[in-house]
């Protein structure tokens, strides 16, 4: 069961950041307000590109974290 438990672990941590950026463009703060405060709002393309880049990463980051720990407890 354990396999099951982190892929459904790994999908939940990916969707929690997914929730935590878009909450920051209803004022839930965050790097989701950092990118549209800074980045859209002030015509900072810079910032927005490199935020939402960051997110990008980590979730790429949480994703292959997760992929190597469901291989490694796979009894196969």
């Amino acid at each position: 069961a354990l396999p099951g438990l982190l892929a459904a672990t790994t999908v939940t941590t990916i969707a929690l950041v997914s929730y935590s950026a878009m909450s920051g463009v209803i004022g839930g703060g965050g790097l989701g307000d950092l990118a549209l405060r800074f980045g859209y709002q002030r015509f900072q393309t810079e910032v927005m590109i490199v935020t939402v880049a960051i997110l990008v990463i980590l979730v790429q980051v949480l994703q292959y974290l997760g992929d190597f720990l469901v291989r490694k407890f796979t009894r196969k």
